[in-house]
């Protein structure tokens, strides 16, 4: 039944992607557009396939600096919501400069990044984690304060301690919150790793998919820039649908705790 939900979900965005492709082709024969200018789906695919080591290869390096964004702004991002919820005057203080993470241009900030820590992964990671932080912050911060009034009473009827109120009531509350920044830092991850790259890179033999499309625009390969574009985007549908699915799981176990309570 959830195979078939699924896929019936699934109809509706491939058939407007079919007619996309489909569109694309029509308009690139109707125009004769240049291949260089706009190549023709059939095109790309043809050189998705003849790069296919190699796209494959770089989305491999992107996910591992998205990855390893997303794990630190997890990490950071959930010790500041846990802050932000425990101390009025941290938040008051602290939270005009997260919403400076967010509002200044990242590839503004990437080339500092270089400068201080140098090029490869590590400038990959920072970038991926800066840009995707945010969500993390605000989501898990929101979860963590909106409490239900009635179980802060019973709470506090019981003499429980803020670490208790913070690790028994808080946390688990939370989660949902905490999810679906998760959702959202996972796109953004990929975006930051990939603009990473355009500044940091991982060297001359290993490109990720930033390296790679900065290669093929400059050298006008723009069927092979359109399929690292497309394994770019697919690579962030994979990460945010895992992201997803582990939320779910996670939500799952925590729903079934709260009917176990009640």
């Amino acid at each position: 039944m959830k195979l078939a939900s699924a896929a019936r979900a699934a109809y509706p965005p491939l058939l407007v992607f079919l007619g996309f492709l489909g569109l694309w082709q029509l308009a690139c024969a109707a125009l004769a557009l240049p291949t260089y200018l706009v190549p023709t789906p059939a095109e790309v695919a043809r050189q998705a396939v003849e790069h296919a080591g190699e796209l494959a290869q770089a989305a491999l390096l992107t996910a591992i600096g998205a990855l390893g964004g997303l794990g630190a702004s997890l990490l950071v991002g959930g010790l500041v919501a846990v802050l932000f919820s425990q101390s009025r005057t941290a938040a008051r203080s602290l939270y005009p400069y997260a919403i400076f993470l967010q509002t200044v241009p990242i590839v503004a900030v990437a080339p500092l990044i270089v400068v201080w820590f140098g090029t490869g992964l590590q400038s990959v990671i920072l970038t991926a984690a800066i840009l995707s932080v945010f969500p993390i912050i605000t989501n898990g911060t929101t979860g963590l304060v909106r409490v239900d009034p009635q179980l802060l009473e019973l709470f506090a009827m019981s003499d429980a301690s803020r670490l208790q109120l913070l690790l028994k009531l808080r946390l688990p509350g939370s989660l949902p919150y905490f999810v679906a920044g998760a959702k959202i830092s996972g796109g953004l991850a990929v975006i930051g790793a990939i603009v990473g790259e355009f500044f940091a890179g991982f060297g001359a033999d290993d490109l990720g998919l930033g390296a790679l499309i900065l290669q093929t625009s400059g050298r006008l390969q723009t069927a092979y820039l359109f399929a690292a574009i497309f394994a770019a985007t697919l690579l962030g549908l994979v990460l945010f649908g895992a992201v997803a699915l582990l939320g779910e799981l996670a939500l799952r176990r925590w729903r079934g705790r709260e009917l176990s309570v009640h």
